[in-house]
């Protein structure tokens, strides 16, 4: 897929690592979304910006324009107005309709081939993730090279059971 005139890499793993959290998910409030970004490579990027890919049909998407500067090795997070990112996917549908609660979006999870199965099942509470398609756009400030990936993107919820 292409998104203006780049077209993207599929990439399993890359080396800005990002989560979205939200006050507001799950909870009657106004709050927007906060996004941390790590750069893991030796070189200062900009994060440009991240498309949500609407799984139902494909073709809709939710663009992101963030332009966050993330030094080499290290974090920074931005607050922006919140936006919708639970709309368009049966899976995250079905796991709202089951009273989970969702507690991040990120491009990382301790077990990349996990999708769609409960991962952690206590006495205490259970971890569940959906997945999405995304476009990551960053910028090496260093080289000034762009990069355009299209990875996947993990919702975690998480619920905790009646005892």
């Amino acid at each position: 897929m292409a998104i203006g005139a780049f077209a993207a890499v599929p990439q399993e793993e890359t080396d800005l690592k990002f989560a979205f959290y939200s006050s507001a998910w799950g909870e009657n409030t106004n709050d927007g979304l906060r996004l941390v970004a790590f750069n893991q490579t030796t070189d200062p990027v900009r994060l440009n910006s991240i498309t949500f890919l609407d799984a139902i049909d494909g073709k809709a998407q939710t663009l992101i324009p963030l332009s966050l500067d993330v030094p080499a090795g290290g974090y920074a997070d931005v607050e922006i107005a919140y936006i919708d990112l639970l709309e368009g996917d049966e899976c995250i549908d079905r796991t709202l309709l089951e009273n989970w609660r969702l507690v991040e979006i990120s491009n990382y999870t301790l077990n990349p081939s996990v999708r769609n199965l409960i991962i952690e099942n206590t006495d205490s509470f259970r971890i569940y993730q959906c997945v999405k398609t995304v476009f990551t756009d960053w910028t090496n400030l260093s080289t000034n090279a762009r990069n355009l990936y299209e990875e996947w993107v993990l919702y975690h919820f998480e619920t905790k059971r009646s005892l």
